[in-house]
């Protein structure tokens, strides 16, 4: 982390969060929305759109970063590498990143979200089918570990680093995880990605929102920042 400095830190993570959830915001708006040409589109668009999303984003924000784009993937690098000085920058910035990228879904799908009728939450942050605090952080650390470990042990490897096919892989992985381990949780693994949203719609002016369901709020946080906790320390003792 130290190879970028504090200001390229800022730009490229505000910047990248931003790009990342106007485009994952943006494929749960168009599906879930009346009155968007992709209503109704279903899991298999919200699963690719958000990979597509996290491979965007990651491009953009690589050369100023590292695109790091969640703090808990920052959070397992620091624990691979011991350097947290700018762990509290990476974090603020990519919570920054999601509320603005939050707001600019908004924006996007004003007409749509000014002829809504229906809580839209979803469409921001995710929320468990059965709600089960404990069970819902254990999905939220496994999904995340395995999210934060792909991307650990993919940075091992010189010849993807060197092409940029490293991050083609880390958005496979997203799709993969959402396919896979998202049914219960909507797979936040990532605590910025949830929290910033969730502060978007709070204050956003969107008719018949419902509310934000802040008693929530903690389980993709924790959980997700349980989750790179746990992969940095299980790479460090494997490697």
């Amino acid at each position: 982390m130290s190879a970028f400095s504090n200001g390229d830190v800022f730009v490229g993570e505000t910047l990248g969060t931003a790009a990342l959830i106007l485009l994952g915001g943006g494929v749960c708006a168009a599906v879930t929305l009346k009155k968007s040409k992709a209503v109704n589109a279903g899991w298999l668009a919200i699963t690719f759109g958000w990979g597509f999303a996290v491979l965007i984003a990651a491009y953009m924000s690589a050369p100023k970063s590292g695109a790091h784009l969640n703090p808990a993937v920052t959070i397992a690098l620091a624990v691979k590498s011991g350097e947290w000085s700018q762990v509290p920058l990476y974090i603020g910035s990519q919570l920054l990143g999601a509320i603005i990228g939050a707001v600019l879904v908004w924006a996007t799908y004003l007409g749509q979200f000014n002829a809504n009728k229906e809580p839209t939450l979803g469409i921001f942050s995710t929320g468990p089918e059965i709600r089960n605090p404990i069970q819902n952080v254990i999905t939220e650390v496994i999904g995340t570990f395995v999210l934060c470990f792909a991307i650990l042990t993919i940075g091992t490897n010189s010849g993807l680093s060197q092409s940029g096919t490293g991050t083609l892989m880390v958005a496979f992985t997203v799709v993969g995880i959402g396919l896979s381990l998202g049914g219960p949780t909507g797979y936040a693994i990532n605590p910025a990605r949830d929290l910033g949203p969730r502060i978007a719609h709070t204050l956003l002016p969107i008719p018949n929102k419902g509310g934000s369901d802040w008693s929530y709020a903690w389980i993709p946080v924790v959980g997700p920042v349980l989750g790179g906790l746990a992969a940095g320390g299980v790479y460090n003792a494997i490697f």
